[in-house]
Formats: C-alpha cells, structure tokens, sequence
C-alpha cells in the first residue's frame, strides 16, 4: 500500500518523548553511528534523550570491522555505552577468500578483549539476505564467534533471521558461552521454551508492537521475566505508534509498555527484570543499570 503523504512527510521526522519510565533500563541493541548517519542525531544527543526517558545504557552493536572500531571508540568516550563488535552474518560471505575472512575474525578478536567491549555480536545466521551460497562462511564466521565469546569471557549476542534450526545446532555443538542473547527474538514459542531450558536471554524490539506480530507476541508471553532484554535495533523497527519514523533508545518506553501488557506484568516490575537481566546478560554488576 502506498505511503499517505503524512506519513512520507513524518519518514525523518524524530518521534515525540514518551512519558519516561520510573525504573530505568538499558537498550540492549542499538546502532548510534547508523542513527547519526541516517538521520542525523549526534551520540550525545542520542545518549541525553535516551536518558531522560529512563534509558541509561545503550549496547553500541558494531557489525563490521569499521563499525566495530567505531562502538570501541564510542565505549571509551562515554560510560554510558557498552560496545559489542562482531561481523554480521551477511558480512561473513563478502570476505571472498578464507584467509580474508580469517584477517577479519583476527581484529575481532583484538577489539573484543578491550575492557570497554562487553559481547560479541551480532554473530549469527541470516538465510533471508545470504542465499545458500554464503551458508559455509556464515556457519564458519560464527563458530569463531562462539568460540572467541567463550575464550574472552564476552557475551555472545546472536542475529537469527530464518535460521532458526542450524543456530540452535551449531550453539549445542560448539557449547554455548555461559551468557547468550538472542536479539531481536524471532522465533516462535515452542523455540521460546527450548531457549528458556537453555538459559538464552531473549531481547525484544519493537516489532513486538506491529498488528502483524501476533506469533511474537505469543513467544514474549512464553519466555519468563528473568530472561527478557528489550532493545531499539533503532534506527530500525520503530515502535507503535511511531512506525515508519525514525527509531532511537529514547523510545524504549513504548515497547516494554507493549512487553509488560503482553506479560501481564506492572511497567515498573517488568522493567526491575529487564533492568537486572540486562547487567546479568552482559557480564556487569548488579545495579549496574540504574
């Protein structure tokens, strides 16, 4: 259907701040270099408006080597940032030789041991935008990353886009790092159950609020509280009732309101949950998002 043309005017138009949440959270997925480059919000901007809607930490996602070097960076200069570096799944297959691909993991491995660097990810498979072609070195790619995660005691952070079976093979057969979280949860409820017996984390992005989302939302109703994350994927995947506009941390709200009403849960206690899970999920101290 095509756009109206309010909503083409609205396309880059930031969203209004919704009412902040009581107990913060932390966006557990987000890309700040994609926002400023797309729509131009400046990292501090970013970070300050997030804040005032009760999000206090942002996992800055690098899934190249220039974004990973990027988040790296960013972690340094501000506290409030949690750096993840990994290469993507679709990145995996560009590489066009194994000892390119090879090159590549090496870095990653060097950024991921510095302090600031709390996950690697997103790692993973994505049979959507990679055809069969690119199922060798995505596999590949990704057994390294488990195997690095485990090495540098890092959060593994995993990106499943229609792959579900061969992720959950591949984690038992590689053994999965005591910290695992599939971002941007795609699966259904019975696979909710199975990644809950495993210890999985499950994040929750704004998809979740879509009409169309009903099999999400079954799943989100699955997991249990002590395994939730929630995140912005931002600037994708804004959140009702702001679809189509630009998405940021700041509009976390949204989408743990959606999650709480979904889980049955009062705001505040779904977000004392998300709030403890995410220091949990990412190697950190309790109370470390506060």
């Amino acid at each position: 259907m095509p756009k109206s043309a309010k909503a083409k005017a609205l396309e880059n138009v930031p969203p209004p701040p919704p009412v902040p949440l009581a107990v913060p959270v932390a966006d557990s997925h987000t890309h700040l270099d994609m926002q400023r480059e797309m729509h131009g919000t400046p990292v501090e901007e970013a970070l300050a408006k997030a804040a005032d809607a009760g999000v206090t930490r942002v996992v800055q996602i690098g899934c190249d080597l220039p974004r990973a070097r990027w988040a790296v960076a960013a972690a340094a200069r501000h506290d409030e940032i949690w750096a993840a570096v990994a290469l993507h799944p679709n990145e995996a297959p560009r590489f066009g030789s194994p000892q390119a691909l090879e090159a590549a993991l090496d870095e990653i491995a060097e950024l991921a041991a510095l302090p600031q660097v709390v996950a690697l990810g997103e790692t993973g498979l994505d049979y959507y935008r990679t055809g069969p072609e690119g199922v060798e070195a995505q596999q590949y790619s990704f057994r390294r990353h488990i195997a690095l995660a485990k090495e540098l005691d890092r959060t593994l952070v995993i990106h499943d886009r229609e792959a579900h079976a061969d992720v959950l093979r591949i984690l038992a057969e590689e053994g999965a790092p005591p910290r695992t979280v599939f971002h941007c949860y795609s699966g259904d409820a019975a696979m909710a159950r199975t990644c809950a017996e495993a210890g999985y984390f499950m994040s929750f992005a704004g998809n979740v609020t879509f009409a169309s989302a009903a099999p999400l939302r079954e799943a989100l109703a699955a997991a249990p509280p002590e395994l939730l994350l929630v995140e912005t994927d931002a600037p994708f995947l804004t959140p009702v009732p702001h679809r189509g506009r630009p998405n940021a941390p700041y509009l976390i709200p949204h989408t743990l309101r959606a999650m709480a009403e979904v889980k049955g849960l009062p705001e505040d206690e779904l977000a004392r949950h998300i709030a403890d899970n995410t220091a949990r999920a990412f190697g950190q101290p309790a109370g470390a998002v506060a």
